[in-house]
């Protein structure tokens, strides 16, 4: 589309008078597009930002903005802009469109409007899941957004926010990063700390969903390839303690974390021992530790064993079996227990290979079900 503007000149000949008129053209934008800015609210986006190809630059001095909240009220002057973008601050209107103006003052036809539909808003993720890692979570959701609406997806959000137990609520929400798998590491964390953690799925024009189930989660201390004996063959190695608070301070440092003991002191959690038909027992020591197998089945990283089940601890030797999963219950010296995991990878003749983790937050089981999803 073009708009004209029309200068008459009068020339003035020995017949007579005469009068040429010049019709100048002003070129009209193109390829108007927009791209909202998503702000982790979906029902309210940070801004918009517009983008369209522009017109011959020497014959442009400025392109004007017009938008409209009420198609019924008609569209008014947003704002003027030398650049082929526009961004446009807060909630953004329903339409848009744009027009150049020349050197001269004159002003072109509107280009081709662009209506921000929130029709394209794509489906939430219907699941949020943690795992709690050594100072990390690593997230994993479902991928309805991506399969439902391959062509209009462009991303997944990840959000987190501190939580706080006196008000029992997540604070202070902040973008994590964003990634088109459906899972997300969450990184650099202090063990011990709870967070909340949300995502969302965004559309190619920067639509967000709604947000998945929150999820609450904590890092937790963890270490593979333990090796303990048996305590008939090296009692100096037949005992393990999660936490040995050598400080005295409550603050669980790297070297008072997963501590190999003699199986012959009282203040260790557990001693291995074997029975005459050389099975192996994890034994329970320190008074307050009690422990449980995790499930009946073999479990197939320490990492799945994420939060610590309500009952079913004792104070009883349980049989050390490969693949298999043990939650233990501890005294932490204060009113809150303290909750460890176990893991199996290997039985030999003389020792046992395990993998461990711990969770140093009093009271927390996450490593009694439904702490993790809220």
């Amino acid at each position: 589309m073009r708009g004209i503007y029309v200068i008459s000149i009068v020339s003035i000949v020995a017949m007579g008078c005469s009068e040429t008129t010049i019709v100048v053209p002003v070129e009209t934008p193109t390829n108007l597009i927009y791209e909202l800015e998503p702000s982790g609210d979906p029902a309210a986006p940070a801004g918009l930002l517009l983008r369209w190809d522009g017109v011959t630059p020497e014959n442009v001095s400025v392109y004007r903005v017009y938008s409209s909240a009420d198609p019924a009220g008609g569209f008014g002057l947003r704002g003027e802009t030398t650049s082929l973008t526009f961004h446009d601050v807060g909630r953004p209107d329903l339409e848009y469109f744009v027009s150049a103006v020349n050197l001269d003052g004159f002003e072109g036809q509107p280009s081709i409007s662009v209506v921000v539909d929130e029709r394209l808003r794509l489906d939430d993720p219907s699941w949020l899941f943690g795992t709690s890692l050594n100072g990390a979570i690593h997230l994993a959701w479902s991928d309805n957004a991506f399969a439902t609406a391959p062509n209009g997806f462009k991303q997944y959000r990840v959000y987190s926010a501190p939580y706080s137990y006196s008000s029992d609520d997540c604070t202070a929400w902040a973008l994590e990063g964003t990634t088109v798998a459906p899972e997300f590491l969450v990184g650099a964390l202090p063990n011990g700390v709870s967070r909340c953690f949300g995502a969302s799925a965004e559309s190619i024009e920067g639509w967000e969903s709604l947000w998945a189930p929150v999820w609450l989660d904590t890092p937790r201390p963890d270490a593979r390839n333990i090796v303990v004996f048996a305590g008939d063959v090296d009692l100096n190695n037949s005992g393990f303690r999660f936490f040995d608070d050598r400080n005295g301070d409550g603050v669980a440092q790297f070297d008072e974390l997963g501590i190999v003991m003699a199986g012959n002191r009282s203040d260790i959690d557990f001693r291995l021992t074997r029975d005459l038909n050389q099975k192996f027992f994890i034994e329970p020591v320190r008074s307050g530790t009690r422990v449980r197998v995790y499930d009946s089945a073999p479990v197939a990283d320490i990492t799945a064993i994420d939060i610590a089940p309500e009952g079913g601890y004792a104070r009883l030797a349980v049989e050390a079996v490969p693949q298999f999963g043990y939650v233990f219950e501890m005294d932490g010296g204060d009113q809150f227990a303290r909750f460890g995991g176990l893991r199996v990878t290997h039985v030999g003749k003389e020792y046992v290979i395990f993998d461990w983790s711990y969770q140093t937050d009093p009271g927390n089981p996450e490593l009694v079900a439904p702490f993790g999803r809220r």
